[in-house]
């Protein structure tokens, strides 16, 4: 269990990333004269610092054995990670795997970059839970990224830090430290060094079937229940004006999505895109699938504030599938529900409904058809 945890937050920030120094904001001097004072620097924009990571990797990874206790015995990992850009660098999606003497881990990490906080959120899930963890924070200030957390260990809480440095443009050093006094004191744990395998990034196909390793043939599940979406869609949004308020008002809107396969299929991120006279409106969906519960847990960020909402979660059947969550609408708790049809065709139907009344009735307030963009990709399929 202390490994897991020291995997799970690794990876929140694992591999490389661009630093850029920040500019400071400097405060105008009142007594100096409005003719010659100077503008302030505009404060540093780091919604491309990732820029640096997109492509492939060689990772090594040095973890020690058994954090807070004393122990001086590390383990080794080697492997690979690929980098791939999302909003054209304003996020970006990592998908690590590496084995070793004790063991093989898979995992990604999608992280998004706020424009209001000028600071990223990094969320973790590996593919054994296929659920996100909480986020890290953090930003890069003159050569060094940092990037803090807070978490239970060993049933107590503890801060955690990953630092990047050494970065160069083929090779990064990362090291990730525990502190159990508030940060008084840090013991390094995790050590990772990566290095660039090829100047482009991966010529693969993201949606190239790959063989799924953990598949067992004998046992169905659903781990490939969102493979009719990966592919290229035209999208028809129709959106109710005010929700749970009587309108009978529908707002349209057009655009496309590209939804991309993850772990081999058992998981996938959308990229969601359109407008309409009334504004515009720009997304992204992680899907990830628990091979323990067979359900798929359902993450959305707007590319306004780029934060991860709690997941909607649930299960396909009869070619059906229902999603649901409790969330709050106008400082009310409501039920939140999911249903994705029509998903063996080419034009796949979704409704998103709210409820007031635990679910006994439900109030549609967001309908999207897709039409298939035919082209390479999708016959990868």
């Amino acid at each position: 269990m202390n490994a897991s945890l020291s995997i799970r937050t690794w990876l929140l920030i694992s591999s490389l990333a661009m630093v850029q120094p920040l500019e400071p904001l400097w405060q105008q001097n009142a007594a100096v004269s409005s003719t010659t004072a100077q503008a302030a620097p505009a404060e540093h924009d780091g919604q491309h610092d990732f820029d640096f990571e997109i492509g492939d990797w060689k990772t090594h990874i040095s973890r020690l054995e058994h954090p807070l206790s004393g122990s001086h015995t590390w383990v080794e990992y080697v492997g690979t990670s690929v980098v791939r850009p999302v909003w054209n660098g304003r996020a970006n999606l990592v998908e690590l795997e590496v084995d070793g003497p004790a063991g093989h881990i898979e995992g990604l990490s999608l992280r998004l970059y706020n424009p209001q906080s000028h600071q990223w959120s990094l969320n973790y899930a590996n593919s054994k839970v296929g659920s996100l963890g909480q986020p890290a924070f953090g930003e890069f200030r003159n050569g060094r990224g940092e990037f803090l957390d807070q978490e239970s260990f060993n049933g107590k809480m503890i801060l955690v830090r990953g630092v990047f440095s050494e970065i160069t443009p083929n090779s990064c050093r990362f090291e990730q430290s525990f502190s159990a006094d508030g940060g008084k004191t840090w013991e390094v744990n995790w050590i990772a060094t990566d290095t660039r395998i090829k100047e482009e990034p991966s010529s693969e196909n993201p949606n190239t079937a790959k063989p799924d390793v953990q598949s067992n043939s004998a046992v169905p599940d659903g781990a490939h229940d969102f493979d009719f979406e990966i592919g290229s869609w035209n999208i028809n949004l129709s959106r109710l004006q005010d929700r749970l308020a009587g309108s009978t008002t529908w707002i349209e809107f057009d655009g496309t999505s590209v939804t991309r396969k993850v772990w081999s299929g058992r998981a996938n991120l959308e990229e969601f895109e359109t407008d309409s006279p009334t504004g515009h409106i720009e997304g992204l969906t992680l899907r990830l699938y628990n091979p323990q519960s067979h359900q798929w847990s359902i993450y959305w960020a707007n590319g306004k504030d780029a934060i991860l909402g709690q997941p909607m979660i649930g299960e396909f059947k009869n070619g059906r599938g229902e999603f649901f969550d409790q969330e709050f609408w106008k400082g009310r708790a409501v039920f939140v529900r999911f249903i994705w049809s029509n998903t063996n065709t080419n034009k796949p139907h979704f409704e998103q409904s709210f409820s007031d009344d635990g679910g006994k009735t439900w109030e549609v307030n967001w309908i999207t058809n897709q039409t298939r963009v035919s082209d390479e990709s999708d016959k990868t399929k």
